[in-house]
């Protein structure tokens, strides 16, 4: 499972650098400003996974799916830590249904 860069973006821009999506998944930094731009270059429609480390009076929170369609993009955030923090890393992991043709970058306004 690799990490990804958090990215910032700036008053005098921002060419985003994008990551191959790994077949094992991937981390990101979480927070309110924090948010991933994931792209797919496929054919076929790719669901993107993020892992809830949340409970309500106890009940585990369902993990967020987002479909990514065929040769389009989702811009997915804010990823708020109380949702998405690993409590041993307190990173987002992030699981593909597919990895081939799908890259990803990690950004932070």
């Amino acid at each position: 499972m690799a990490t990804l860069t958090t990215q910032t973006i700036a008053l005098a821009g921002l060419g985003p650098a994008y990551a191959n999506a790994s077949a094992g998944g991937d981390k990101c930094q979480v927070g309110d400003r924090a948010f991933l731009h994931i792209k797919n270059g496929s054919a076929s429609s790719v669901t993107v996974t993020l892992t809830a480390t949340a409970a309500v009076r106890g009940q585990a929170v369902s993990n967020l799916t987002v479909s990514v369609p065929a040769s389009g993009d989702r811009m997915v955030g804010p990823l708020p830590a109380d949702l998405l923090a690993s409590p041993t890393d307190g990173l987002c992991a992030i699981g593909y249904s597919a990895t081939a043709t799908v890259t990803v970058a990690a950004l932070r306004l």
